[in-house]
C-alpha cells in the first residue's frame, strides 16, 4: 500500500523527506499537476528550502526517477549474470529501490504524457539505462540496450501496473523461464536456433518465405 501524502518515516533528513514527499506526490500526479510548494507542505517545511536543496522542479523529478529506478546498480554484474539479475529484478515487489515507498512504474505512467516530463525521462532512461547496459552488450549495442529496456518495462506495466493475469505471481514458475530467454535472445546469448527442432507449420512457413514469387 503507498505511503499517504503529508506523512514522512521517522529517521530522515530534511533531504530524505523531501525526496520521500516528491516520490509521493510524482507517483499519484503528472509533472505539471505536482507543486513545489505542495511537496514543502508535505514535509511542513518552507518551499524556499525545497529550491535551496535541489534548485529547481526539473532538478527534484530528475532525483526522483533516478532514486526510484536505480538502474546502474542493477546493471552493476557481470554479462554472465545480467539475465538472472534483470529476470529477479523484474518478479519481485515493484518498489523504488532507495525508499521503498512507491511503485516506480507509477511514476513513469503518471508522466507519459507530460511535454515537460518527457525530456527528463528521455534524457534518463538514454544516461542511466542504454548507456550503461549498452557497454555490456555486442553491436548493436544501443539497439539490443534500448530493445530490452522497452521489453522489461513494458512486461512491468502489464504485470504491476494493469495486474494482467497471465503475468501475475502466482504464474512466476512459466514467466521466469519465459523472460529470461527473451532477455537472452535480446543481448545475443539465446543459442542459435535448431532448424531441426521446428514444427512442420514453421518449416511449411519458412520454405514458403524462401521460394521464389
Amino acid at each position: 500500500m503507498m505511503q499517504r501524502l503529508g506523512t514522512s518515516r521517522p529517521g530522515l533528513d530534511t533531504r530524505g523527506r523531501i525526496l520521500e514527499a516528491a516520490l509521493l506526490r510524482f507517483a499519484q500526479y503528472s509533472y505539471e499537476e505536482t507543486k513545489l510548494r505542495d511537496i514543502a507542505a508535505d514535509v511542513g517545511i518552507d518551499v524556499a528550502l525545497v529550491h535551496r536543496t535541489f534548485g529547481s522542479k526539473e532538478r527534484l523529478f530528475t532525483e526522483v526517477v533516478t532514486i526510484a529506478f536505480q538502474p546502474r546498480q542493477l546493471f552493476a554484474v557481470d554479462r554472465g549474470e545480467l539475465s538472472a539479475r534483470l529476470t529477479a529484478r523484474l518478479l519481485e515487489p515493484s518498489l523504488d529501490q532507495a525508499l521503498r515507498v512507491v511503485d516506480p512504474l507509477d511514476i513513469l505512467v503518471r508522466n507519459l504524457l507530460s511535454p515537460e516530463a518527457i525530456p527528463i525521462l528521455r534524457a534518463a532512461m538514454a544516461r542511466d539505462v542504454v548507456e550503461p547496459l549498452a557497454s555490456k552488450l555486442d553491436d548493436p549495442s544501443p539497439q539490443r540496450a534500448a530493445l530490452l529496456a522497452a521489453c522489461l518495462a513494458g512486461i512491468g506495466i502489464f504485470r504491476h501496473v494493469l495486474r494482467t493475469e497471465p503475468l501475475l505471481e502466482e504464474f512466476d514458475d512459466h514467466i521466469g523461464p519465459l523472460v529470461a530467454r527473451i532477455i537472452d535472445l535480446i543481448i545475443g546469448d539465446a543459442p542459435a536456433a535448431d532448424p531441426r527442432s521446428a514444427t512442420p507449420s514453421d518449416r511449411s512457413h519458412q520454405q514458403a518465405a524462401s521460394s521464389p514469387e
